[in-house]
């Protein structure tokens, strides 16, 4: 225990806490982690053990972000119910951040994995796949709604759904295979987003898991009639009964040099 109440120097006392000792002056000028003991003829700075659980505090609530202010604030009225609160407060924030990362994180490997597809598919190919259940956020238009009035749309309903960023998701549109088998390839009826790591059910449209057709088009959208045609002779010839929505996705946005160069993904359930 006496070992304990013995002085480190500075340099000593950064290295114990893996800090700058920069880092100990600046806390000391500001006055917020002050030395113990501060020798009088060399202005030399001083800390003993017992001080370390105080600046762990700081250094967590630092990395936390909780600005210098809001740890003087605390710091002059320490006590357990305060500390518990904030740090239910930046826990809070944490969970915010991480589900942020995730999302990033699900949407960089979504875009490796679109760059995969590319450099390895055909085109003219169509194939069965399988698929897992997904929950999409949809919103509803027609064949009549205004570019604008879409964006506006997208734009609430991420919102609505605390997205940082565009990217935490992934965008498309569908259109009904009642529609397709009617003619109306332009009659799309919803677009969607997929939210990584979005578990609620609850007022969503769910995507189901199973066989799904995959086809991809490259061109502008006026020609994509012919690709759907394929599609759907393929489909009866092979005995496949399509249900549901075909999903589209562009794939390729980020390095496509002009519209004629867009690939857009297909997919559309098997029954």
């Amino acid at each position: 225990m006496e070992e304990k109440n013995k002085l480190l120097t500075i340099g000593q006392f950064a290295a114990l806490h893996g800090i700058n000792k920069k880092t100990l002056m600046w806390y000391d000028e500001i006055g917020l982690f002050c030395p113990a003991v501060i020798h009088p003829d060399n202005g030399y700075r001083f800390y003993n053990y017992h001080q370390s659980p105080l600046l762990e505090t700081i250094l967590l609530l630092r990395e936390l972000d909780v600005s210098v202010n809001e740890i003087k604030n605390f710091m002059k009225d320490r006590s357990a119910e305060r500390l518990k609160c904030l740090l239910a407060e930046k826990t809070a924030e944490l969970d915010q951040k991480i589900l942020h990362l995730k999302a990033v994180r699900q949407t960089l490997y979504s875009r490796y994995q679109d760059m995969s597809t590319l450099l390895a598919m055909d085109l003219s190919e169509i194939c069965l796949i399988q698929k897992e259940e997904r929950c999409l956020v949809t919103v509803e238009i027609d064949k009549d709604t205004p570019f604008e009035k879409e964006v506006e749309l997208i734009t609430a309903e991420t919102a609505k759904y605390q997205l940082g960023r565009l990217h935490d998701a992934s965008y498309g549109s569908m259109i009904s295979v009642q529609s397709l088998l009617s003619g109306d390839f332009d009659d799309y009826c919803s677009l969607f987003i997929e939210i990584p790591f979005l578990k609620q059910k609850k007022g969503l449209h769910i995507r189901p898991a199973g066989y799904y057709l995959r086809a991809f088009y490259q061109g502008r959208w006026d020609k994509m009639e012919t690709r759907y045609r394929e599609i759907l002779s393929y489909a009866k010839k092979e005995g496949l009964k399509l249900t549901g929505f075909s999903y589209e996705k562009g794939i390729n946005e980020l390095v496509a040099q002009q519209m004629e160069d867009y690939i857009v993904q297909i997919e559309i359930p098997v029954a």
